[in-house]
């Protein structure tokens, strides 16, 4: 089975700055890819930002210039740096992993969320 165990998130002002993290753990073989959605009230859940093993990054447009989400594949850790954040922003952040596990097993993996508010 694999894990993955998000921290980081919190309330902040708009403006402010938050970094995610999310550490994946069990049997894992590889991981893919690696991302982050988010959720907001009474919103479907969207892609924020993907890295794959070799380093490519894929961004929302709404996060583009805003957000860098960089990986350390010896820790089969990914993070997620949010600068000038917007109300808009608020949202449950999950964690996600494409992963191959040691049993040769390939599924995407999710994290429980955790909450980014950003307060005016």
């Amino acid at each position: 089975q694999v894990q993955l165990v998000e921290s980081g998130g919190g309330l902040v002002q708009a403006g402010g700055s938050l970094r995610l993290s999310c550490a994946a753990s069990g049997s894992i073989f590889s991981i893919n890819a690696m991302g982050w959605y988010r959720q907001a009230p009474g919103k479907q859940r969207e892609s924020v930002a993907v890295i794959i093993s070799g380093g490519s990054t894929n961004y929302a447009d709404s996060v583009k210039g805003r957000f860098t989400i960089s990986r350390d594949n010896a820790k089969n850790t990914v993070y997620l740096q949010m600068n000038s954040l917007k109300l808009e922003d608020t949202a449950v952040y999950y964690c996600y992993a494409d992963v191959t596990t040691t049993a040769r097993a390939r599924f995407p993996s999710w994290g429980q969320g955790t909450q980014v508010t950003v307060s005016s």
